[in-house]
């Protein structure tokens, strides 16, 4: 399973420039971490500390975060509710989708006076009779227990019957404890007998009858849930006949004709003006402009957005050298001027060609009148037989 290592937290903190002595929030979820170690020399600073699906049984090492003020440990395989009394500023505790069984754990918590919420929703202590009673009356300085808000009058109610309350609770938790250390005999059994029986098989096969088989829900379990997903992520993909196939990006045709893409799904303007194009790409106002690339070739266009492809073939061929690219400050929109090779020449101004048509039509009557003086139609057809030239009648 995975480590916290010093790589992993500076990667993790790219938001502080990959400074972790003066890191503030710190989210490593989904890591399969199985262990809190470092964290309370490397980040003293921590507010915020996000560690929620992964494999932590034990909440430990920290004791040096007197700054942490949320702190959430949802869907770990944590049991029971320990050396969290040193954080004195810790306000939010998040232990939802864990195994704690043992509710009387929670008196560790009588020390941090800070704290206001508490979730503890999907443990087996909440199905104990008196749950909320007891954790009410426990911890007094709670505002919220399980997203819900603890009232006044379910406090005091609670109190005065605390005591009656708590040898309850040890009972119930005493009973659950039983089944839990039975639960552990029969589920490391089942693991074992399955083992064994798959042992001839090959991997792909082993790890298809795995997640094709009923399972209990224990800490073991989801352990192994955790190793086979590993293994299925590092096999590849045309074995598992279940993976979906992998869609192939094309950005040309086999002829080279550029295709459009928009795979980003990202709102455009694009407009053809006589010598240029513009394409407004509405970039989301504070993404990063480190995640944005431009790239202007003759005949197309190309965005890159979060290693996401926004492509626009364009219809005519543009000068790459000339093409700019600029970023509002207010919107965020990427704006991408392309200059056609052959755009057509701007337009003269209204005046301009009013005079120069005015000009044409003088013109037009002058070479008129000129005619008029130089063709005498009167004399096109010349008489040029006379009167005896005229041949008798036959």
């Amino acid at each position: 399973m995975v480590k916290i290592t010093e790589e992993l937290v500076r990667k993790r903190s790219e938001h502080n420039e990959r400074m972790i002595s003066t890191l503030e929030e710190l989210s490593l979820h989904q890591e399969n971490i199985e262990k809190i170690e470092y964290l309370h020399n490397w980040c003293r600073d921590l507010k915020i500390l996000l560690l929620q699906s992964n494999l932590i049984s034990k909440i430990e090492n920290l004791f040096k975060l007197k700054r942490l003020q949320y702190l959430n440990l949802a869907i770990n395989n944590i049991e029971v509710i320990e050396n969290l009394h040193q954080l004195e500023s810790l306000e939010k505790l998040d232990l939802t989708l864990n195994f704690i069984g043992e509710l009387t754990s929670v008196e560790n918590l009588r020390e941090n006076y800070n704290l206001r919420e508490l979730i503890l929703t999907g443990n087996p202590c909440v199905d104990f009779k008196g749950y909320r009673d007891f954790v009410t009356s426990t911890l007094p300085q709670i505002t919220h227990l399980d997203c819900v808000e603890v009232t006044r009058t379910e406090r005091i109610k609670a109190e005065k019957k605390h005591t009656e309350i708590r040898q309850e609770i040890i009972q119930q938790q005493a009973k659950y404890k039983i089944r839990r250390d039975e639960q552990k005999v029969r589920v490391m059994q089942q693991l074992e007998e399955e083992a064994q029986s798959r042992q001839h098989l090959p991997e792909e096969e082993r790890i298809k009858q795995f997640w094709n088989s009923k399972s209990e829900h224990s800490p073991e379990i989801r352990m192994e849930i955790a190793k086979n997903h590993v293994k299925a992520q590092k096999s590849s993909p045309s074995s598992d006949p279940l993976a979906p196939p992998k869609r192939t990006l094309k950005l040309f045709s086999t002829s080279g004709r550029p295709f459009c893409l928009n795979e980003p799904k990202i709102e455009f303007n694009f407009r053809d003006e006589p010598d240029k194009f513009e394409l407004d790409l509405m970039v989301y106002r504070f993404l990063d402009t480190a995640h944005l690339s431009v790239d202007v070739q003759p005949n197309y266009v190309r965005v890159s957005v979060k290693k996401k492809i926004f492509q626009l073939a364009l219809d005519e061929e543009v000068k790459c050298e000339e093409s700019s690219s600029q970023r509002s400050d207010i919107t965020g929109h990427l704006m991408i001027k392309m200059p056609k090779l052959h755009g057509k020449i701007a337009k003269p101004q209204s005046g301009c060609l009013k005079e120069t048509s005015q000009e044409s039509a003088q013109a037009t009557k002058d070479s008129m009148a000129n005619s008029k003086s130089c063709v005498d139609y009167k004399n096109i057809i010349v008489q040029e037989m006379a009167d005896d030239d005229v041949p008798d009648l036959v």
